[in-house]
């Protein structure tokens, strides 16, 4: 098997710049507000905003000085999977990229989902296999543009994003104009229990402040990753909060409605903000917003997950045609191609259905990245790393404890659904895991 520092052969593949860079990170770990506004009404206006300000703190910004460091030390593809396997052995590294590749299957086909739900809005005759189609086409669609490498994948991402601030920029300026409320009270709902008004809100802004490991996996396809990670998380780490905090307490200034939020209520909000004449052009605007915002998270989706079945296929634990890259692009269009085939199956689920189980894959592979920091310096204290998590013993302790406490919480207080599927979705990784041991073993002994 390759060693876990190795890099790929990556000779014809057109590298990305920290532009294009910013906002592909900025698509795969925030794409827009949209998805939060059903916590309003479950956790309370000022829980909500609490939480979005107070999270990054203790998730965001220590995943992402693990991330600074270990890219800068380590930037291969494969990233997050490859500092695990370095820093734990053969058996977690794999969990880590088999936890990622398995969660993306859970996502990637519920954001085409979303899309075709929004825009069955202005076309109601889409349902059934019609509903479906729409799904596979925009998989398929976003499929090529990754296939034809990252710097289309950028320049995919900015015109996306760029289109979603718009709307989003108007509905903030003219909430905040219109503040006649406090958005922080009530603070929590009256007569709710503990767990659902503190869990369930905390696991979905976990969900939506994760990721900003993920862009490692394509180290090797950006250009000057030692200095191009970290500047991009230094700059999506608070745009990213801005992005979530804003709009919501916008929303909330403008109107005493909070009872009233649900998921997609924020051009319904707008609507309300916007009054009697640019309401219903605002109101549509955000809808597109949405639709648009579903369509950059599947791009950059895809282009961090297809490299998970790539790199463990270089490394032994999948079958070597995985490895396979596209001629003129040098892209690893199979395992690309796998992974939208899987998506375009599983398309026929809602986000909402599956997010409480994708948590649980989600901040098992975010464990295994903080430790791994930890794990390295330990392991190989002498591996340069041109960035270094700031205050030393202390900068390490704060970038391990509190993940592993908002792990522990995030779990703790899943609801029915996530607890007793979320353990069955992590259980498979070592299974597969033996599996794959014992058929190299026995091809192996075959050979001899």
């Amino acid at each position: 098997m390759a060693s876990p520092l190795s890099r790929s052969t990556t000779p014809t593949v057109r590298k990305a710049g920290l532009f294009y860079l910013v906002f592909v990170m900025f698509s795969y770990t925030t794409g827009g507000p949209f998805g939060l506004e059903g916590m309003v009404s479950t956790s309370g206006p000022g829980m909500s905003l609490l939480y979005l300000l107070l999270v990054p703190i203790v998730w965001s910004i220590p995943v992402s000085l693990v991330s600074a460091e270990l890219t800068t030390a380590i930037p291969v593809e494969g990233g997050f999977y490859r500092w695990s396997r370095a820093a734990f052995g053969d058996f977690w590294g794999f969990l880590a990229g088999w936890w990622n590749w398995s969660a993306s299957f859970l996502l990637g086909g519920s954001y085409a989902v979303l899309f075709t739900d929004y825009l069955v809005f202005y076309f109601p005759g889409i349902a059934g296999w019609k509903h479906w189609l729409v799904s596979f086409a925009l998989i398929a669609f976003i499929t090529w543009i990754n296939v034809r490498g990252i710097q289309m994948v950028g320049r995919a991402a900015t015109i996306l994003e760029i289109s979603v601030f718009i709307p989003v920029i108007a509905m903030i300026a003219l909430g905040l104009a219109h503040w006649s409320h406090n958005p922080f009270v009530p603070l929590v709902p009256p007569n709710q229990s503990f767990s659902k008004v503190f869990g369930v809100g905390l696991a979905l802004v976990i969900w939506s402040y994760s990721g900003y490991e993920q862009l490692s996996s394509v180290a090797e396809e950006v250009e000057d990753p030692q200095r191009s990670y970290p500047r991009a998380l230094a700059l999506v780490v608070p745009l990213s909060v801005a992005a979530y905090f804003l709009p919501t307490l916008a929303a909330l200034t403008a109107a005493d409605n909070w009872q009233q939020w649900h998921d997609g209520y924020f051009p319904t909000a707008a609507v309300v903000i916007g009054g009697p004449w640019l309401g219903r052009w605002l109101g549509s605007l955000m809808t597109i917003a949405a639709m648009i915002c579903n369509v950059a998270l599947l791009n950059a989706t895809v282009l961090t997950s297809t490299r998970m079945p790539f790199v463990l296929a270089e490394d032994g634990y999948l079958p070597p045609f995985l490895t396979r890259r596209h001629p003129r692009y040098g892209t690893p269009a199979l395992a690309i191609l796998i992974s939208a085939a899987i998506y375009a199956s599983l398309a026929v689920r809602s986000l909402g259905e599956l997010i409480s189980i994708y948590v649980w894959l989600r901040v098992a592979t975010t464990v295994l990245t903080v430790l791994s920091a930890w794990g390295l310096r330990r392991k190989r204290p002498e591996l340069p790393r041109p960035f270094r998590i700031p205050g030393g013993d202390l900068g390490l302790i704060y970038v391990i404890v509190p993940p592993l406490a908002m792990t522990y919480i995030v779990l703790r207080y899943s609801d029915p659904i996530a607890l007793r599927w979320g353990p069955w979705a992590l259980a498979v990784g070592p299974v597969v895991y033996f599996v794959v041991k014992w058929f190299a073993g026995r091809a192996a002994r075959q050979a001899v």
